[in-house]
């Protein structure tokens, strides 16, 4: 264990003793600190019915992707300041999520789940400037497992960033309008790769004409190549949320990306992601829900497979989730693949399907202080 991991170690045991006696012991009591502190931990256990000799489970998964092991998805530790005319988050992070997901990053840096301050520019806080590692504008799903109606994450999650390192401009009009640019260190990168001087650009658009639904549109402009071999990369992000009754929700979305297939050259590969979730909640402690996705990238752009075959594949997974506190949530799925090739490792050799079972325990609390 290096030093970095031995401080890390000493600030996750320090804050489990300290919530427990101070946080949760003033759920009754009125805060006004604008400080908060909260933790989360996801715990779980996942077993492959291909048995990978490798451990991991696929390389395409950065969630739950150890196999026949207990292991820790996601540890979190987050401090925030939140008031009316600024804030700062700084979170940090442990578990084999940063491990996978960061794994491009410095030892340092992987540690580092989120860290930005924001100003408000104007008086009625309607248009916000936030600048450093933040959560990134693609996608429905947060990296914190609790937050989504499956356990284990959508293809579209897995292979598009789930943080950015730049500065954003957001702006909320209304109730029903939201509007956001962006600047960042370029496809899910804390620090831009070497040999690229290119800023990557995004934005993000929200419309809820109600409470029942909301429709998103988020792009991505930029590179993930230096600059004597840059690819422009074209990316765009498509969904929509749809409360249909008091049980019964709904998620579709769609995310479709372009990239040059060399410097300078006027053709594209692309890939296409469809996926829907169904979430019913059957009372207030169970809840189920049923995915269906398919992922189409026949250049393997998005999605290396070392197979040269291209990534096709459809996959449909179930979950049962027992929630018997609001901060804990028990959840096991299955979920299955399917694709017209070889494209799933085993360690030995690739067959054209995959099928795992996933069990999680996750706890999230935080408190004003």
């Amino acid at each position: 264990m290096n030093k970095l991991q031995r401080i890390f170690s000493t600030i996750m045991m320090c804050t489990v003793c300290y919530i427990p006696t101070h946080l949760i012991a003033q759920d009754s009591e009125e805060q006004t600190s604008p400080l908060s502190i909260s933790a989360f931990v996801d715990t779980y256990y996942s077993y492959d019915f291909d048995r990978p000799t490798q451990g991991y489970r696929q390389s395409f998964f950065y969630n739950h992707n150890r196999h026949n092991e207990f292991n820790i998805n996601l540890a979190l530790i987050r401090m925030a300041m939140e008031t009316d005319r600024y804030h700062a988050v700084v979170t940090l992070q442990a578990g084999t999520y940063p491990q996978d997901n960061y794994s491009a990053e410095q030892d340092l840096l992987q540690h580092l789940h989120e860290a930005y301050a924001g100003v408000a520019l104007t008086q009625s806080g309607n248009l916000w400037l936030d600048a450093g590692v933040f959560a990134s504008n693609l996608g429905f799903e947060s990296a914190m497992s609790i937050d989504n109606y499956t356990l284990t994450r959508c293809l579209i999650s897995e292979e598009s960033p789930y943080y950015l390192s730049g500065a954003k401009l957001t702006y909320t009009p209304s109730d029903k309008w939201s509007f956001l640019v962006l600047a960042s260190n370029g496809w899910q990168h804390i620090q831009r790769i070497p040999g690229n001087s290119l800023v990557s650009m995004g934005s993000q658009i929200q419309f809820m004409p109600n409470d029942n639904i909301l429709l998103n549109w988020s792009t991505f402009i930029g590179t993930d190549d230096p600059d004597t071999t840059r690819r422009m990369r074209y990316f765009n992000d498509f969904f929509g949320t749809f409360k249909l009754s008091d049980k019964l929700n709904l998620i579709a979305g769609v995310d479709v990306g372009w990239q040059q297939t060399a410097i300078g050259s006027d053709s594209y590969d692309s890939w296409v992601a469809p996926v829907v979730i169904a979430h019913y909640q059957i009372d207030d402690q169970w809840g189920t829900a049923l995915r269906g996705e398919y992922f189409n990238d026949s250049h393997e752009v998005a999605v290396p497979t070392g197979t040269g075959l291209g990534f096709k594949t459809t996959s449909v997974s179930w979950n049962l989730d027992y929630q018997p506190d609001p901060k804990v949530m028990c959840r096991v799925e299955g979920r299955y693949f399917s694709s017209p090739d070889d494209i799933f490792n085993n360690g030995e050799e690739f067959s054209n399907s995959n099928f795992f079972i996933t069990a999680s325990l996750a706890v999230k609390i935080g408190k004003q202080l």
